[in-house]
């Protein structure tokens, strides 16, 4: 019987980029996410760390469903804004997931940054929890760039605005699999999947 992992998230983007990945590294599982259990409470993001949040939301899933569980939280780390948005990334604008407005709103901020100090970088903390208490968080990292209007319609997020260094195209004009090779997620994940 294929083992069945959670993920604690409801982001069917998130869900399918972490199916693709998994694929990939040749790991055989069935993937779900917390949609399957409708009751299933939503974890506040409370830690002030892109791991802690993650690992909030493994444990919690893993408590209710009874099964092991994968929780992420990632961002984007912009220089010229001191690190942020950070973990506010999903909802810089003031509300959680309007990528298009918090998109505009990184923009308007960035507006009169010079291009070469438009340094940022992705970040995503994966961590695994699961009923017979085992836990660990890894991280990954993209760097890159920003440039000042979207380009692609590939990806989510701040995607269309993210060149990744030793590119020339943005994360969302480039194809899922491009993106998953050198993503934060595929990092982390990756290390994640290689530590089971």
């Amino acid at each position: 019987m294929t083992p069945k992992l959670v993920i604690a998230s409801r982001n069917e983007h998130k869900i399918q980029e972490m199916r693709r990945i998994l694929e990939q590294a040749g790991i055989h599982v069935e993937l779900v996410g917390t949609a399957e259990f409708p009751d299933l409470p939503d974890v506040e993001e409370t830690g002030s760390t892109f791991a802690a949040n993650a690992m909030l939301k493994a444990r919690a899933v893993s408590e209710f469903t009874g099964l092991a569980a994968v929780g992420d939280d990632s961002g984007l780390c912009v220089d010229a804004l001191n690190g942020m948005p950070g973990i506010l990334s999903a909802r810089w604008s003031g509300s959680h997931g309007n990528d298009s407005a918090n998109l505009e709103l990184l923009l308007a901020q960035i507006s009169q940054v010079p291009a070469d100090r438009r340094n940022a970088s992705f970040v995503c903390a994966a961590a695994y929890a699961s009923p017979d208490g085992t836990e660990f968080v890894v991280e990954g990292e993209m760097n890159g760039s920003l440039i000042t209007a979207p380009l692609g319609d590939n990806g989510f997020g701040y995607d269309p605005i993210f060149i990744p260094t030793g590119h020339q195209i943005t994360s969302a004009q480039m194809s899922s699999e491009e993106k998953d090779a050198i993503s934060h997620r595929g990092k982390a994940l990756a290390a994640l999947f290689a530590l089971l």
